[in-house]
């Protein structure tokens, strides 16, 4: 994801689109490269995992492969809240590892041109900007574009 999301950022004409897959957590909308989501999914039983980071939601039996699923609230120190009919799964590959990212509902698949990106301040909604690629500007909204390879690099996800 992230080398083709810098090339995008990186030539941003006005022709040039940036496709993302857009997600709430808390009041926040938070985006994603949609190549980088396999699917998404309404929430399933998640079995808690023993002595996981507190982030690690637990692990998800996804068509026979075991998923961990991190809960994207604990993970950028938001206040937590009780799952409800709009909480989804979006699955992701990273690495050659499958992690599903628990958010508090999906809102679409969003184009937008590379040239409303921005680079993130230092701090952004309480999430260090090291797991920011950039700032979607969508009228007199934002959009947080995340960069899944800092977020997830130094994670340890091996919880089977």
């Amino acid at each position: 994801m992230s080398q083709a999301l810098d090339e995008q950022l990186n030539n941003a004409h006005d022709d040039n689109l940036i496709q993302l897959v857009t997600f709430r957590i808390a009041e926040e909308e938070f985006g994603v490269d949609i190549l980088a989501v396999q699917e998404i999914i309404r929430l399933m039983q998640i079995t808690m995992v023993p002595r996981a980071p507190s982030f690690i939601e637990g692990v998800i039996n996804l068509r026979g492969k075991v998923i961990p699923v991190i809960n994207m609230r604990t993970r950028f120190n938001m206040p937590p809240a009780e799952p409800n009919s709009s909480t989804r799964i979006v699955v992701t590959e990273f690495d050659q590892k499958i992690v599903g990212f628990l958010v508090d509902a999906v809102s679409k698949v969003l184009r937008i041109p590379a040239n409303t990106v921005e680079e993130a301040p230092p701090v952004l909604a309480g999430i260090g900007s090291e797991y920011i690629r950039g700032v979607g500007k969508l009228g007199d909204r934002l959009l947080i574009l995340l960069d899944l390879d800092n977020l997830l690099s130094n994670m340890n996800l091996d919880v089977q």
